[in-house]
């Protein structure tokens, strides 16, 4: 019932992120008397037709990733091909990353084009089992399609921010031309995609976090051992806390959206997370889960800060995990 209210959630994400930009293809319509909204919405379809079939190149580029074959990785294609069956979608291609980020991610422009990939540095701090429950994180992801969706999605702020600035400068400087009683309509239609340019942005995000918890209870479902996941997520967030933050925000910041967990909060996360790990030992067994999901709390603060996050806070995210113990 959970799983099935994450997807109902992620829908109506994807449902008001359209009437968002269909509003903003009908005001520019009503003010300027120039096209019309259809005419618009097939515009701004090609840009995310454009966005969606360029982007996986573009993640393979960015995240230097390296296909590899059955023989030179063949416990980590054993597992991919183990939790495809249990999923029951096609086994994706599979590649390793070789940036310094434990982490992994999932991309591809449908199921039987999907990609899954994790970092060299994550296969070498995870455990089989912890690894093997990122990889259903990661897979979940390309049962659910939403990282075809997510893809698609976060075109829509950047056709609203398009808008904003090329109607804001037309109408400062009079639309070319133009007298001043021209320029208003534009100034308004600028001040109208700026608005849906910010709620957009939320929308997109609130989306992302409802996507890493969908995929979260997909690798509790797949692999039965949500610990194991909790344990990892503690492991990539130790790891990339102590990189140099702002490299990372510089290099890898528009992808991590992709990321099964966000290294631009690991600093942060942490102080958070290690409460988990009552022995100290580096690890989340289900006892410390249980006990976690039951004693943690969420600050107000911490709440409203998630807004603006591509991930849920970490705390929020462990607990839920606790519940499918």
């Amino acid at each position: 019932m959970r799983t099935a209210w994450l997807g109902i959630r992620m829908g109506l994400c994807v449902l008001l992120l359209f009437a968002v930009i269909y509003a903003l293809l009908i005001v520019i319509a009503t003010f300027t008397g120039v096209g019309t909204p259809i005419v618009y919405a097939l515009l701004a379809g090609g840009l995310v037709a454009v966005q969606f079939f360029i982007g996986p190149k573009i993640v393979e580029k960015t995240m230097h990733v390296r296909y590899v074959s059955e023989a030179e990785q063949p416990e980590l294609h054993r597992m991919v091909t183990e939790l495809a069956m249990k999923a029951g979608i096609p086994k994706p291609k599979i590649g390793i990353s070789e940036i310094a980020i434990p982490n992994a991610f999932a991309f591809g422009t449908s199921k039987r084009k999907a990609r899954v990939c994790v970092t060299r540095r994550l296969m070498q701090i995870l455990s089989r089992d912890e690894l093997e429950a990122v990889l259903g994180h990661e897979l979940s992801h390309i049962q659910h399609r939403d990282m075809v969706v997510i893809t698609a999605l976060s075109v829509i702020p950047m056709i609203c921010y398009f808008i904003y600035f090329s109607f804001f400068w037309s109408g400062l400087f009079g639309g070319g031309g133009r007298d001043r009683e021209g320029a208003l309509p534009m100034m308004a239609i600028a001040l109208i995609a700026f608005a849906l340019y910010f709620i957009s942005n939320l929308i997109v995000l609130y989306g992302s976090r409802i996507r890493e918890y969908y995929a979260d209870a997909g690798s509790a479902e797949l692999t039965k051992k949500p610990h194991e996941l909790a344990s990892a997520l503690y492991k990539m967030i130790y790891g990339s806390a102590g990189l140099k933050q702002e490299k990372v925000k510089k290099e890898l910041g528009s992808m991590r959206a992709f990321f099964a967990a966000d290294p631009i909060t690991a600093r942060g996360d942490l102080k958070d997370l290690s409460a988990a790990d009552l022995n100290r030992d580096g690890k989340i067994d289900a006892y410390e889960l249980r006990l976690f999901a039951e004693r943690a709390r969420v600050s107000r603060a911490d709440r409203l800060m998630e807004i603006f996050s591509t991930h849920p806070n970490p705390v929020s995210r462990v607990k839920r995990l606790g519940e499918y113990l």
